[in-house]
């Protein structure tokens, strides 16, 4: 019997090459995320670390050359649509997140097993040391978003006291896509209708009426309530500008100390800054302009109501048709039939989108969401026979 005997430098140009790849995705990524970052200083940190990942390729490089490898084409190595999808438009702490998870599991798997060569073993194990560095940075950049954290020191802990006395210009949480979530509302609203109504009358003309009104109203809906809601913004933006401008005028003193310290933590220093301070607080409105800038990221607000009604407005009407539509072409059994396919593979399609913004797996986030539409759809069905039988 012939003994298999372990190729230490077959596994060892594997892991390089595995390696290689994801240090080239991992810049990637990081590179995306910091033209994101609004915050300069955190900007910088992220961008330190895309370098550091050049940095790792290149060693990672050179030991594939002295094994005679050959290196590949780095332009052959991209990252999936999902991934650069979800860099571009997922809430930057919660990828900030997912890219820590990912970078504790891959010092793990990827550089801590040994290779049974020592050279390369050695390679890996001081990349696995930096990706350590790497991943206690985004730790710290993390606790900034924790509320639960301890204060900072220096300027940043007394700029966080003074504003923790305005609370007024917190406003909430980060927009997710209003286009995907309003298809998924007018789709799951209507489908229960569309549902109901075909259970009671056997896929009669009634579906295609009440589906319809259904999609209207849901557009209509949702369209007037993204306007209210886009003017509410507004008129918060306006009210607190009006505050800060308050602030100005009551404290004038405290408010100059509020802005030298913004422009210290952008790396400017404290005899610059508070003569910068001083000479904008010459000019009150300035001075009001330049608060809002630092504090609430501008003086205008977010955007457009009737932008925003229009996008809520018609990607729930068109969520809302989707299950309608058979109706328009079919009848009875056959009708409903179609109907519930279309309706549950737009399910799919629509949990599928709304992980780019979640994170999850768009597979898992896909079969969520087309469960949640055949409990509708089976629930809304059965009531429908139900009320069916009984006016029989």
């Amino acid at each position: 019997m012939t003994e298999v005997k372990a190729d230490p430098a077959g596994e060892a140009k594997e892991r390089l090459l595995v390696a290689w790849r994801g240090e080239i995705e991992a810049r990637a990524q990081y590179e995306i995320l910091a033209q994101r970052m609004r915050d300069p200083r955190r900007a910088e940190i992220i961008r330190q670390i895309a370098e550091a990942e050049g940095r790792h390729r290149e060693r990672v490089e050179q030991r594939l050359r002295e094994l005679g490898v050959p290196i590949p084409d780095p332009a052959g190595v991209r990252l999936s649509w999902m991934q650069r999808m979800q860099a571009r438009l997922a809430p930057v702490p919660r990828v900030m997140a997912r890219m820590e998870a990912a970078e504790q599991s891959e010092i793990t798997d990827r550089y801590h097993r040994t290779t049974g060569d020592p050279d390369t073993d050695a390679v890996l194990s001081s990349i696995r040391t930096e990706e350590q560095s790497h991943s206690r940075s985004l730790d710290a950049m993390q606790a900034a978003h924790d509320k639960d954290q301890p204060h900072p020191s220096g300027a940043e802990a007394r700029l966080d006291r003074i504003l923790g006395r305005e609370t007024w210009h917190r406003t909430g949480a980060g927009w997710i896509s209003g286009a995907i979530y309003g298809a998924n509302d007018g789709l799951a609203a209507v489908f229960g209708i569309v549902a109901g109504v075909s259970g009671a009358t056997g896929g009669s003309t009634f579906v295609l009426t009440a589906g319809l009104s259904g999609a209207v109203a849901s557009g209509l809906s949702m369209a007037t309530g993204a306007y209210l809601a886009s003017r509410s913004e507004a008129e918060v933006a306006a009210a607190n500008v009006a505050r800060e401008r308050r602030e100005v005028e009551e404290n004038p003193e405290e408010e100059k100390e509020e802005l030298s310290l913004f422009y210290q933590l952008k790396g400017v220093d404290e005899e610059t800054a508070n003569l910068i301070a001083e000479r904008v607080a010459k000019d009150p409105e300035a001075m009001v302009q330049a608060q809002a800038s630092e504090e609430l990221g501008g003086a205008e607000a977010g955007g457009d109501p009737l932008q925003s009604a229009a996008a809520a407005g018609i990607s729930t009407f068109v969520g809302a048709m989707v299950p309608v539509t058979p109706f328009f072409f079919l009848h009875g059994t056959t009708g409903v039939i179609v109907a519930f396919a279309v309706s549950l593979i737009a399910h799919f399609l629509v949990g599928a989108s709304k992980s780019l913004f979640t994170l999850r797996k768009w597979w898992s986030a896909g079969l969520e969401m087309t469960l949640a539409g055949v409990i509708v759809g089976g629930v809304t069905y059965g009531i429908g026979l139900l009320i069916g039988a009984a006016g029989a």
